[in-house]
């Protein structure tokens, strides 16, 4: 029962960060100690359903109440006081960086040249990635009304990369949709769903999102379990390297994080300076102490 209540309460962590703008899941499950265990479970669930659902069953449960329940909560907070609530999630990334790092180096050496080299090349990468301008693409409301067979092949192909991204740790599913330009898209395709609900008649609408997330949807399942067994193959073969690419990850994402619009929105005053410095030393050490017990 204490495992299935952790489980649920990792997954409710996991589905708030979601809806953070630009902060990485995948991060929060490293924090919290069951990345690897997600992994290996939408690796092997079909193999041993039973076993798996013990884990997989709470945590979905909390990131669907997390996500709805919390929503709410986070808009505010990032329209309101987004300077201390983005210090705080930076924080979090900040805390877990040192004890990543020393997972890679060995007691008494420096990094070799291999592990800085798979260090270097995600955190530029991401970098180049993040300064990428989106795709711009026409409104929603227009664009849903002309779907043809090849932008449905372009969801698709949407949903691998943001799945993939969601599965690596400090890479965001819903920045990849935004700079590929689908984002405003797809959360207006799911929240049509509501207006369906209320009106199950309406064929056209229907159709209409039905084209949008199928696909979507398709590609993402695709592209999050190939990645999965990447990552699992990776951890079990090549513990370092996958390690120093994490990292670099990681590191690339304060980055980009501490340079976004978003940071800086909202009343920067003395004040909120100060709060601002104070959650992010909370996130560090919450994140820090976390990832010392169970990393």
């Amino acid at each position: 029962m204490t495992k299935l209540i952790r489980n649920f309460f990792n997954g409710l962590a996991f589905g708030i960060t979601e809806m953070v703008p630009g902060v990485s899941a995948s991060t929060i499950a490293i924090i919290l100690g069951f990345y690897n265990e997600l992994i290996e479970t939408l690796n092997h669930f079909a193999k041993d359903y039973r076993k798996y659902s013990k884990f997989l069953v709470p945590l979905l449960l909390g990131i669907v109440i997390g996500m709805i329940a919390f929503s709410s909560v986070i808009h505010y907070l990032l329209t309101n006081f987004s300077f201390p609530t983005m210090a705080f999630f930076i924080g979090l990334i900040v805390g877990i960086i040192p004890l990543i790092f020393l997972k890679i180096k060995e007691p008494g050496h420096w990094l070799k040249l291999n592990e800085m080299v798979f260090i270097l090349i995600p955190f530029i990468a991401l970098l180049i990635i993040s300064n990428l301008n989106p795709i711009s693409v026409p409104s929603p409301e227009e664009t849903i009304k002309n779907i043809n067979i090849p932008f449905m092949f372009f969801l698709f192909l949407a949903g691998i990369i943001a799945a993939v991204a969601l599965i690596l740790p400090a890479v965001s599913g819903s920045f990849m949709l935004l700079l590929i330009g689908i984002y405003p898209l797809v959360i207006y395709s799911v929240s049509s769903l509501k207006s369906l609900l209320t009106d199950i008649t309406n064929t056209s609408l229907l159709l209409d999102i039905t084209k949008v997330l199928l696909p979507l949807v398709i590609g993402a399942i695709i592209g999050g379990l190939s990645m999965a067994r990447l990552v699992e193959k990776l951890l079990k073969n090549h513990y370092k390297i996958t390690f120093s690419l994490i990292l670099g990850l990681l590191s690339a994402s304060v980055c980009v994080l501490s340079a976004r619009h978003i940071f800086f929105q909202g009343d920067l005053s003395g004040l909120f300076i100060v709060i601002g410095v104070a959650t992010f030393l909370l996130g560090t050490l919450i994140s820090f102490n976390l990832g010392k017990k169970r990393l």
